[in-house]
């Protein structure tokens, strides 16, 4: 028999008639529902005792297990006597509930909504409209503030929230403005403090025609933010406001509200030779492309594939001065050291680099400065490690060098803030540098914050937040994820909540019980699903994951192996020797050892290391043990790996001490 589970309401099991089934009492409905926030994996009891009980009584596990037995029986009626439990089932220390993803309705929700997440504005406005149709009220209504409970009903929350949201931006897109406004004004008027939503309502009603009132409902919004908040409107709702009062042509339905709009009219005015117009289209383009991208997700991705169009068609236009614009104007600023598209990276650094041979010799200081920074953060920190000294690994280096000078020496704040975050992409020579890169953070986090430049300011905070975990100083690091987030939550910059989730994961990695890390690691991996940042996520649950049953001692032969469908993404090569290893497969780890390459020199620099230095224990491997011992020398007082502010595999100087040993045996 099918049973279908709903927690977008009321806890509530079904049968495949849609009848309801009997779940008994509260605390029965409680264990349904923790399971539930498990998602398929296994609670044990012990776990299971404690959130029921602030004070579990002396029978508390047998009182579950009773528990358990009665939603067995409600669940499965037909089930013969003795026989195993298919869909709540006991695995080691606890109990887990196996059903199907389309069977619960939050995970068949959350499904939905990231199926859409590329589709075009009809599909999103179908499916999210029967989506949110699943909702019977708020998640988990039947129970109050348990602690196991918040982050999973506050993430389903944020999740329905946006979903409302993109399905009324889908509905304006079609042309169904005035339909939107009632469901936004409800929204904003439950939700006051989105601004987004304030937004779209303003832009359903202009587009009905109604000018007036979406600048009212644009005061409304800058009056309530400012009086309860004491916050001033994010950029996105001031420039609305300015749209609305010229009557921008972007805001016109036919003349389209999406990026590939404004890119197809650039684009067009190019092809169609319209000379000074075509030059101003390209540059109003690049602009554009630099506020999407910390939008995130298909806003990431978008800005990124137009920004390489609008640099190529920049170019065939011949004119440097031009093309060093479209480049240099991208001043995005970038945290993590592996590129999301290596191959448009490394375009762009070429393009750079023959900008900079055109631009005519003397002035241009500050578009030289652009494009030196730009050659600095597109080629990151993920260089060939045999080409560290000198030749095409020190190119990028001295740009950085050059970029921060000329930026010194014009005393230009914002070309400062790029040229620094070059600085920091290039800080990856050696191991051992968190200190470094802790006090370009600190130095870009001043001088933002003097100059009003947030995103760079957010930067500096994350930069340092990295670093400080390095050097194991957890408070340090959650003062600057703190503060990121301020500014992310004053600013509307949503993918810095992905690095702070995972800095607080890091943080119980580094301090709290193996189960309490890997549960926080599973708790965080939702949120880079969607972020558009896939240098970032490849790989990295699972690697997260490892790290946790290495730095513990705990076995991963049974862990998911390399060749058994884990994606590990970019950590393959430094991944499967440790796993072959775990397994007894000595020779096969000592093959995988002998071909893989020395870690690319990036956030992931010192972890890597650590996972060969590991590897070459265990097969006796005493050349490579001699390579590791070099390698992490400089960071004996930096903790492996957690300079990234997303995983350890535990002290470098425990890893030093195991090759030490291994070296003499």
């Amino acid at each position: 028999m099918r049973v279908r589970f709903g927690v977008l309401g009321a806890v509530a099991a079904w049968d495949g008639a849609g009848a309801p089934l009997a779940l008994k009492g509260p605390r029965h409905r409680a264990v349904l529902a923790r399971l539930v926030v498990a998602r398929r994996r296994v609670v044990p009891v012990a776990r299971l005792t404690e959130d029921l009980w602030d004070d579990p009584p002396a029978r508390a596990v047998g009182t579950v297990r009773t528990f358990v037995g009665d939603l067995r029986r409600a669940l499965e009626p037909d089930r013969p006597p003795r026989s195993p439990s298919r869909l709540l089932v006991t695995e080691g220390p606890g109990y887990a509930l196996r059903a199907a993803k389309d069977d619960v309705d939050a995970w068949r929700f959350e499904d939905t909504v990231d199926a859409l997440a590329e589709a075009g504005p009809e599909r999103v406005a179908a499916g999210l409209a029967e989506a949110l149709g699943w909702w019977r009220g708020p998640a988990f209504a039947d129970f109050g503030d348990e602690r196991w409970l918040r982050a999973e009903r506050t993430r389903l929350t944020e999740l329905r929230l946006h979903a409302v949201e993109r399905r009324a931006e889908a509905r304006i897109a079609l042309g169904e403005a005035a339909g939107a406004v009632p469901d936004l004004d409800a929204h904003v008027t439950e939700h006051p403090w989105r601004e987004d939503a304030w937004r779209l309502l303003a832009l359903a009603l202009y587009r009905s025609g109604r000018q007036a009132d979406a600048l009212s409902v644009l005061r409304r919004a800058r009056a309530m933010l400012r009086e309860h908040l004491g916050v001033d409107p994010g950029p996105r709702l001031r420039r609305l406001e300015e749209d609305v009062l010229r009557h921008a042509e972007h805001l016109d339905p036919g003349a389209g509200a999406g990026v590939d709009d404004v890119w197809s009219r650039a684009t067009a005015a190019y092809e169609s030779s319209l000379g000074s117009r075509a030059r101003t289209r390209l540059e109003s383009t690049a602009s554009l492309m630099r506020d999407l991208a910390v939008t995130g997700g298909g806003g990431l991705e978008s800005a990124r594939r137009h920004r390489v169009a609008a640099v190529a068609a920049a170019e065939q236009l011949g004119d440097p001065e031009l093309t060093a614009r479209v480049i240099g104007v991208y001043d995005v600023p970038a945290v993590w050291t592996r590129s999301d598209d290596p191959e448009q990276a490394r375009w762009l650094v070429g393009a750079a680099e023959r900008t900079l041979r055109l631009l005519p010799s003397g002035g241009h200081d500050a578009t030289r400065c652009r494009l030196l920074a730009t050659v600095a953060v597109e080629s990151r920190g993920a260089l060939p490690a045999d080409e560290a000294v000198g030749g095409a690994a020190a190119r990028p280096l001295r740009a950085a060098r050059q970029a921060e000078e000329i930026a010194r020496g014009l005393g230009d704040a914002a070309l400062l803030c790029f040229a620094l975050n070059g600085t920091f992409m290039q800080t990856f020579q050696r191991a051992g540098l968190a200190a470094r890169r802790d006090a370009v953070g600190a130095e870009v986090v001043a001088l933002a914050a003097r100059h009003g430049l947030v995103r760079h300011e957010v930067l500096g905070h994350l930069v340092c937040m990295q670093a400080r975990c390095a050097l194991s100083d957890l408070a340090g690091a959650g003062r600057h994820a703190a503060a990121a987030d301020a500014l992310a939550a004053r600013h509307d910059l949503p993918l810095v909540s992905v690095f702070t989730t995972w800095y607080r994961a890091l943080r119980t990695a580094m301090t709290g019980p193996p189960d309490a890390a890997l549960a926080a690691y599973e708790a965080a991996a939702p949120c880079l699903r969607g972020a558009g940042m896939p240098g970032l996520q490849e790989g990295l649950v699972p690697l997260a994951l490892l790290s946790v049953r290495l730095r513990h001692g705990l076995p991963v032969a049974a862990d998911r192996v390399a060749d058994r469908g884990t994606d590990w993404g970019p950590y393959e090569p430094w991944v499967r020797p440790v796993l072959l290893a775990g397994e007894g497969r000595q020779e096969e780890a000592a093959r995988a050892l002998a071909v893989v390459a020395p870690p690319p020199r990036d956030l992931m620099y010192e972890a890597r290391w650590c996972l060969l230095a590991r590897a070459a224990v265990a097969v006796g491997d005493r050349p490579l043990m001699a390579r590791a011992r070099t390698a992490l020398t400089p960071a004996a007082l930096e903790e492996g790996g957690a300079g990234s502010g997303l995983i350890t595999l535990g002290p470098v100087a425990d890893h030093l001490a195991l090759l030490a040993a291994g070296g003499s045996a």
